[in-house]
């Protein structure tokens, strides 16, 4: 259809109101593309599966292409068709044969169908990209949906503002949590009402959960060549709308079921934190789909080779590299945010290969334009913002290198921890760091010890279970004979590959497990639980679940084995202690804190000491004099720690109240253990110990 068929009467409208936003008089549309000719709006009926007008968008301001179309309503349903340049080697790949989505459309309708419409090229040709394909797509898109983000009644939902230095985020994924839980309605498993209802938000409360980190909810497709093995994207990290959730995820109430779940997490005293993917898009490299940047302005959108811009710069490991260092793309990724922590009311984000997003076209630059657009943004500076600070690229690798204010995943941390509880030599001076904050990596530019995120497992490995019962990664599943997933996994099965009825092996590994929570919920910085780890959920050793929209990755509530209750009980002792004492949730380098590192001699840990590969049984006692007025807070606490699978003989230093009182111990689950007023007492095997003055 063209504009003189069409019903509707077009108007310049506003540049500056990208996407398409609604007022009461009709509705705004603004595309940004430096590159196209034209630009044509395609309605849709209600069914998504009908066109209904095509009309060209009248004015071009600034690079944005815009219009506006009076009398019509939120619901309507429409996408792009963008005309431009067909040039491949310069880096221009339009082509107005596909059906595009709208980068800031608030709701997506329907799923990517895959067909050969939806590649720019013909996949038969010999030259591949550089061939045309003038197959129409529209069929088998989504398509984009009208909304008003502030029809929701919100009541007076606030963020719960957890502190950083009380935070304990959560990392789960709002169907594998909840399609098996059951106490919750079936009709809601798995969608975002489930993970709001009552039952999920008491059992987070419960634990001592303060964050929930959700797996990525932006609108994603499943990936065409798992779905031809049967197999789904489960984990999401391909997103195609970074504005919209993921309708996979609706229940009854649909993109309110989202909105739901937010004020019923902070109801509860709970943060919701979003994991997104703003590095790549589900369009892949120059053979992958165009489904909405590539068609729109792939130059602008994506980094391409200096020296050759047919082909992308591929830091992220996926295909494509969103181009952050573009001030409209900029600007698509903080309206994003601003949009999640505004109109859904968010608490914050931990960013997926965040080393991407300080990428210039010189490297990695921690002053980069994102870095100082969030800095200085008055709405973002003031949310958690937590990046994974890794890539593949060029320099990728910025654990502690990113600017002040932000939080990071360390992986020092988790593999020095898994290391030391395996008692390999050396680690001592390493993982006396990584338990006090990683100072050696965060304490500059006023940084706080919350900025290493702490974590034993996330997502993307082994679960805590199989990290003490599989030696290898068992990955089969996943239908590329196990070649996926990681191999340096730091693992120990103490005996037996996975499930054992031995019990003296099975005695071990939960041993290891009270071991690794408490080493984690002790550590200076900000603890991330894997959701199921608190009870030893397993992944049966798949360490790479992203394919597994199935019973390996979703958690198991019921028939658990005893075992089960007594470690969650467990952790629940661990969060209240790190909720109750300050000196095991360290705010501030600055605080007057008192440090003593001591040997399983009595002594204090010399260079010497340290530099003993095998000296792997240490304790340390930490003191803060201005806490000694306070009431049922601990001013001193002596942490024991012993990696080894022999009892080791440690000679308590002297306690402020001449005697010392066991807080908690790893060496039994009910924390009972005798002879703690001893000068000597005998450490057990793979265990450690929190003692308080008496």
């Amino acid at each position: 259809m063209d504009t003189k068929k069409s019903q509707h009467k077009i108007e310049p409208g506003d540049w500056a109101q990208l996407g398409a936003v609604p007022d009461k008089d009709g509705v705004n549309f603004a595309l940004f593309s430096a590159h196209a000719e034209r630009v044509e709006l395609c309605l849709f009926d209600d069914s998504g599966t009908i066109e209904t007008a095509r009309i060209e968008l009248p004015e071009y301001t600034n690079e944005v292409w815009h219009g506006y179309i009076p009398g019509l309503k939120p619901g309507a349903l429409y996408g792009y068709r963008v005309h431009g340049p067909h040039d491949p080697a310069n880096g221009h790949r339009f082509n107005a044969n596909k059906l595009l989505i709208d980068p800031y459309a608030r709701e997506l309708v329907g799923d990517v169908a895959w067909s050969k419409a939806h590649f720019g090229y013909d996949l038969d040709a010999e030259d591949k990209d550089l061939s045309f394909n003038d197959a129409d797509s529209a069929s088998g898109m989504p398509k984009c949906r009208i909304i008003d983000p502030k029809s929701y009644d919100w009541k007076r939902d606030r963020s719960p503002g957890i502190p950083w230095s009380r935070t304990i985020f959560y990392e789960t994924h709002v169907k594998g949590f909840t399609q098996l839980h059951p106490a919750v309605p079936e009709k809601l498993r798995g969608t975002f009402e489930g993970l709001g209802d009552k039952a999920i938000v008491d059992y987070l409360k419960s634990i001592g959960i303060t964050s929930v980190e959700l797996l990525p909810i932006h609108y994603f497709p499943d990936d065409s060549h798992l779905m031809d093995k049967g197999l789904h994207n489960f984990w999401g990290y391909n997103s195609l709308g970074f504005f919209a959730p993921a309708s996979r995820y609706y229940g009854p109430r649909g993109m309110d079921g989202f909105r739901d779940m937010v004020r019923a997490l902070h109801d509860g005293g709970i943060e919701v934190i979003l994991d997104v993917v703003y590095n790549h898009t589900a369009e892949g490299n120059e053979l992958g789909p165009t489904l909405s940047l590539k068609g729109i302005d792939n130059f602008s959108y994506y980094r391409t080779l200096p020296d050759d811009h047919r082909y992308y710069i591929n830091d992220t490991g996926t295909g494509n590299t969103v181009n952050t260092s573009h001030p409209r793309v900029l600007q698509m990724i903080t309206d994003s945010l601003r949009y999640w922590v505004e109109d859904m009311h968010v608490d914050g984000f931990r960013f997926d290969l965040g080393t991407i997003l300080g990428r210039e076209p010189e490297g990695f630059d921690q002053r980069g334009g994102f870095f100082d657009a969030v800095t200085q943004d008055p709405v973002l500076s003031k949310v958690k913002l937590v990046g994974e600070p890794w890539d593949i690229g060029p320099g990728g690798y910025q654990v502690g290198g990113f600017p002040p204010g932000w939080a990071e995943w360390n992986d020092k941390y988790r593999d020095t921890v898994r290391d030391y509880w395996k008692d390999t030599d050396g680690t001592a001076p390493d993982f006396a760091a990584r338990l006090l904050g990683s100072g050696d990596v965060y304490d500059l530019r006023g940084r706080r010890p919350w900025a290493s995120v702490n974590f034993i497992t996330a997502h993307d490995g082994f679960t805590l279970n199989d990290v003490v019962s599989y030696n290898e990664k068992h990955n089969e599943a996943n239908g590329e004979d196990n070649k996926d997933g990681h191999s340096d996994n730091r693992s120990a099965n103490y005996g037996a590959e996975g499930e054992s009825d031995d019990a003296a092996i099975a005695e071990v590994r939960e041993r290891q497990k009270r071991n690794f929570l408490a080493t984690l919920l002790l550590s200076h910085g900000t603890p991330l639980l894997l959701a199921g780890d608190e009870f030893g959920r397993s992944q049966l050793g798949n360490n790479n679940g992203y394919c597994q929209d199935s019973d390996i990755s979703w958690v198991q509530w019921e028939n658990l084995p005893r075992s089960a209750e007594e470690l969650r009980d467990f952790v629940r002792k661990l969060t209240a202690l790190r909720a109750e004492q300050p000196l095991l949730r360290r705010d501030s380098w600055r605080d007057g804190m008192h440090v003593t590192w001591l040997n399983a001699g009595g002594g204090e840990q010399t260079e010497e000491h340290w530099q003993d590969g095998g000296g792997t049984t240490i304790g340390v006692h930490l003191s803060r004099e201005d806490l000694r007025q306070q009431d049922d807070v601990w001013a001193d606490v002596l942490l024991i720690f012993n990696p080894h699978d022999g009892p080791v003989p440690f000679t308590l230093p002297q306690s402020p109240s001449g005697a010392w009182t066991l807080a908690l111990t790893t060496a039994t689950g009910d924390g009972a253990q005798t002879g703690i007023n001893d000068e000597v007492i005998e450490m057990q095997p793979r265990s450690l110990m929190v003692l308080r003055p008496q």
